[in-house]
């Protein structure tokens, strides 16, 4: 059994460099996040070249953050935990490279975690802290878990959207995919529409800001249902991450598309003559880094149909999120739902998941805003089942962009 039960995270999949130390997957001890929202605001979204660089600035003076803010030396720690994939390889192998020098030195254990897996434990962490979870650090760490029940959880970010069975087994976990998207994930498709119509980076909380303004039914966006490719024989199709979660074997009645409302709000642009609107505004908000909190200031950054516009979208792309979702426990027969990654925090997704929970009898749980995003505790967290089943990293471990949680 492990003595401190004291695990520290690292995170570098995408564009934050993080750290945190967790006692026995169910108390944050410190986290720290570097982020680089101000390196890539200007080009709209990540540029993987820039972001390993740094990475490599920040991953030592921010592990030596965490450690200091949790009164830790290294020799306190039982295990040493790092995100293996998915992401971007440069920036994995960042931090995959100095957790596995600082295990090596320090003769301490490391474990492998899929950020994916990191996602799912953000809220698990967050529920049982509030909880309190049990003081001998139980298997599955909350007594909420103790039945086996299962969760069914979706992974909501800039990077995925995917719907997995969550079950506690023993002293681990199970996955198993249920729907993901096809093409974009939703986080994406709100940033690519944010840069197209102007706003800042990261789009997701521009979106979200200037959403309460207008009007959500003024543009009647629709979804319609993903249909197998015939031509394909029941083969995948070659879309981002086919090669690892195929999706040939999924109900189509849980995948997601988000490429089609993206066109869509193009094409809206176009076709009212918003080009010219969106380009001056991009000066606006490159000038004043600051989400309008009123009225008057949303409509100072955009006309009220621009509002609208961003209304509708943000409204049909939860709504299909919340449609599937809810249909996909109900089919497995999950009474609890998991909302995690960076577009749980949307304030409309909150809200409406959280009143379709209560209308169908169903526990929702959300992770903190600061838990939602990229952080090294989900990381820390999630690696502490396998502290207690003792499966550790081999000293070949790499990174893998696409790698798979099942």
């Amino acid at each position: 059994m492990p003595g401190s039960g004291l695990i520290l995270g690292i995170e570098s999949s995408c564009d934050e460099t993080a750290a945190a130390i967790v006692e026995r997957g169910a108390r944050t001890v410190s986290s720290v996040v570097a982020s680089q929202i101000s390196t890539h605001a200007r080009y709209g979204g990540v540029v993987p070249e820039l972001a390993s660089r740094e990475h490599l600035r920040a991953i030592v003076p921010v592990v030596r953050a965490a450690l200091a803010e949790a009164h830790i030396a290294l020799a306190d720690l039982d295990a040493i935990a790092v995100t293996a994939g998915p992401g971007l390889a440069g920036a994995l192998l960042v931090g995959i490279t100095y957790a596995k020098a600082l295990a090596f030195a320090n003769r301490l254990p490391l474990i492998a975690v899929n950020h994916l897996e990191g996602h799912i434990h953000a809220v698990l962490l967050n529920e049982r802290e509030a909880e309190g979870a049990p003081e001998n650090g139980a298997a599955n760490g909350s007594r909420s878990n103790s039945s086996g029940d299962p969760a069914l959880a979706l992974v909501v970010s800039g990077g995925h959207t995917h719907l997995y069975l969550v079950r506690p087994m023993d002293a681990t976990w199970s996955y198993t995919l249920v729907g993901r998207t096809v093409d974009d994930a939703a986080g994406e498709a709100f940033d690519k529409v944010a840069k197209l119509l102007g706003l800042g980076y990261p789009g997701g909380p521009w979106i979200d800001a200037l959403a309460r303004f207008g009007n959500p039914r003024a543009v009647p966006f629709s979804f319609a249902q993903i249909k197998p490719k015939v031509h394909l024989g029941g083969r995948p199709p070659r879309t981002k991450a086919a090669k690892t979660a195929p999706i040939a074997r999924l109900d189509p009645h849980f995948l997601f598309s988000f490429s089609g409302i993206k066109t869509a709000v193009l094409r809206y642009v176009e076709l009212h003559g918003m080009r010219a609107e969106s380009r001056a505004r991009v000066t606006r908000v490159l000038q004043n880094f600051r989400l309008p909190q009123t009225r008057e200031e949303a409509l100072a950054l955009c006309p009220q149909p621009t509002l609208d516009l961003i209304a509708s979208f943000q409204h049909a792309v939860i709504g299909d999120l919340e449609k599937k979702t809810f249909a996909a426990a109900e089919s497995m027969g999950a009474r609890r739902v998991l909302v995690t990654g960076g577009v749980a925090a949307n304030r409309e997704l909150r809200e409406r998941f959280t009143r379709e929970a209560a209308a169908r009898g169903v526990r929702i749980l959300f992770p903190t805003l600061a838990l939602s995003t990229d952080n090294a505790a989900m990381i820390a967290a999630a690696a502490w089942p396998r502290l207690l089943a003792e499966e550790f990293a081999s000293p070949d471990l790499s990174a893998d962009p696409s790698l798979a949680l099942s």
